[in-house]
């Protein structure tokens, strides 16, 4: 069996919090007796582990990393970002694909405390807010990519208002008045501000957006599919559509191709990410960029520093989204505005 601390302390008749203190270089301790108990380490060979570092008040250099679905390229480049910038500091990510379900959530909260992670990222969808603030109570944490109001914790989104508002510009500016929204749980606070902009940039422009044409679904492609396959065939066909990730975009274009409706000139796309689905698609899909690399190299950086000055007041990192003009858009033809 591998040795234990509690082993090291007993050889070297001392309490474990003098072989803890020894193992991190503090405290008052004389040569002789740290020499000693560095000795008896090396002879029984004894790796600390990573739990019983974090019980004798040391780093375990490991963070968790929350997210809904790791296929998502949009989760993967994010996921990406992460791990690289935790690498730069000496960190290991544990990546937990969650799939937006509380079981699973809670079951990952809790085998990242066993495994005593000195911090976590959260970039799924958490309605317990009762188990978010516990969680902040015992251990740092960030969530990336949505609010969590009313609670308090330091957060890293990307300006979605802002996406919306260019993408309802975008579609404007092309001629289309009649449009639709494919979006994800409006239960997320992101999507609500996407479909925010988008919403009342076109009433400022004088027209409407009917909540007939703001249609939720899943954030697989198979329901996207059929959502827009449904929406194409019937007797309010829009000219442009708005997806609030390129998933949902891809659907949408598996769905006019089987409903004949060429894209983009009988229907524009607007899609919301920018991953490489967007510049790989035929048509390639017109995006709101969303600054992927930038989002997971922040919220590290904001947990690392709650490691340095605990509680923080706090913070909302809020970051710029843009327009990538592609060739899913394209002018409204004029019979589809009659």
């Amino acid at each position: 069996m591998k040795a234990t601390i509690y082993d090291i302390a007993r050889e070297a008749g001392v309490s474990i919090a003098t072989v803890s203190k020894v193992m991190n270089d503090k405290g008052k301790i004389s040569a002789a007796r740290r020499n000693q108990i560095l000795s008896i380490m090396q002879r029984l060979q004894y790796q600390p582990s990573a739990i019983a570092s974090a019980l004798t008040g040391k780093h375990t250099f490991t963070l968790g990393l929350l997210i809904p679905d790791i296929a998502n390229p949009f989760f993967a480049e994010v996921a990406r970002a992460v791990e690289d910038r935790g690498h730069q500091f000496g960190y290991s990510v544990i990546i937990c694909s969650t799939d937006n379900k509380d079981e699973r959530i809670e079951r990952y909260m809790t085998v990242l405390k066993q495994k005593q992670v000195d911090g976590i990222i959260i970039g799924t969808g958490l309605e317990n807010h009762a188990m978010l603030e516990e969680l902040r109570s015992i251990i740092p944490i960030v969530v990336i990519g949505r609010e969590v109001a009313p609670l308090d914790v330091p957060t890293v989104v990307a300006d979605d208002y802002r996406g919306g508002r260019l993408a309802a510009e975008h579609l404007l500016a092309l001629g289309h008045v009649r449009m639709a929204v494919l979006a994800e749980s409006l239960l997320i606070s992101s999507s609500r501000d996407r479909l925010r902009g988008f919403r009342d940039t076109i009433e400022d422009a004088g027209y409407a957006l009917p909540d007939d044409s703001i249609i939720a679904c899943g954030h697989g492609l198979e329901d996207s599919k059929a959502r827009v396959m449904k929406l194409l065939r019937g007797g309010n066909r829009p000219s442009g559509l708005f997806c609030f990730n390129d998933l949902l975009a891809v659907g949408a274009l598996q769905a006019a191709k089987e409903s004949n409706a060429h894209v983009p000139s009988e229907l524009s796309v607007v899609s919301f990410d920018n991953t490489i689905l967007a510049s790989v698609t035929n048509p390639s899909l017109t995006s709101i960029a969303q600054p992927m690399n930038q989002l997971g190299e922040a919220a590290v950086d904001l947990l690392l520093r709650q490691f340095d000055h605990g509680d923080l007041v706090h913070q909302r990192v809020s970051l710029r989204t843009e327009l990538i003009v592609r060739q899913s858009t394209a002018a409204a033809h004029p019979l589809k505005l009659l």
